[in-house]
């Protein structure tokens, strides 16, 4: 007896392609067909998620890369995309169905050799400037903390990475994974130990699609209660990420 498709999902086994937002650096375009690929390890790690999500229903997988996370945000409102990978945050929670969390990585500084900023108090100082990425969560939760200190703003990871090379900052705040890779670029610079808030990534889609977000909700917990999240992790080799708590929520 053939099985009936899932018809919370109908369109897209209709459509027969599932169309996932990146912003940059996840990504990078192959410079001879133009392809859009993931480059960093969270973002292969998170590709690689949705690579067997497609495989499930048996269709295509098409990455369209954008330049910030709000071009891509942005994507999925004007159903340029189907889904995309974003941190959960209640403002977007009011733009965005999230899927429950996939993985889960901490919000620290990356700070350069000879740096008195050993935790994130000393950070919050008159005088003390830190380097952010505009818009991204990391940035949304440090400004609800900082009361002293001075943020300086760059467009993407690279640009506020800049920031700090060139000692227009005295600190770079962003997700423990990407300062992770960026310490390995600055001779003596360090990442801190200590955090001042998480990360928790997911599966973002279109308010109008309460059928996806049952399906894909689903999909995420037994991907994770299976070992297949934490598996994607290490594959990708991303240093810093784990699979989210369950239960984790907004």
């Amino acid at each position: 007896m053939e099985t009936l498709p899932d018809p919370r999902i109908a369109d897209l086994l209709r459509v027969g392609k599932i169309r996932v937002a990146l912003f940059l650096p996840l990504y990078k375009n192959d410079p001879i067909t133009g392809e859009v690929r993931p480059t960093a390890p969270e973002s292969v790690c998170l590709v690689e998620i949705a690579r067997i999500l497609t495989a499930q229903l048996g269709i295509d997988l098409q990455l369209k890369g954008y330049p910030t996370p709000p071009g891509a945000m942005n994507a999925l409102k004007a159903a340029e995309c189907d889904i995309g990978f974003f941190g959960i945050d209640p403002s977007r929670a009011m733009e965005m169905d999230f899927s429950p969390p996939l993985v889960q990585a901490d919000f620290t500084f990356l700070v350069p050799t000879g740096s008195l900023i050993r935790y994130i108090a000393d950070a919050d100082q008159p005088g003390v400037t830190v380097a952010v990425v505009r818009n991204h969560s990391s940035t949304i939760a440090l400004i609800r903390i900082l009361r002293q200190a001075k943020l300086i703003y760059g467009e993407t990871p690279e640009e506020t990475f800049n920031l700090l090379c060139n000692g227009k900052a005295d600190a770079m705040a962003s997700v423990r994974t990407a300062l992770l890779d960026f310490s390995i670029r600055l001779t003596g610079s360090h990442v801190l130990d200590e955090r001042y808030g998480e990360l928790l990534l997911a599966i973002a889609m279109p308010k109008d699609k309460p059928g996806w977000l049952a399906y894909i909700s689903e999909f995420v917990n037994e991907a994770k209660a299976s070992g297949l999240v934490q598996r994607a992790i290490e594959n990708a080799g991303a240093r810093g990420l784990q699979v989210a708590a369950s239960g984790s929520c907004v």
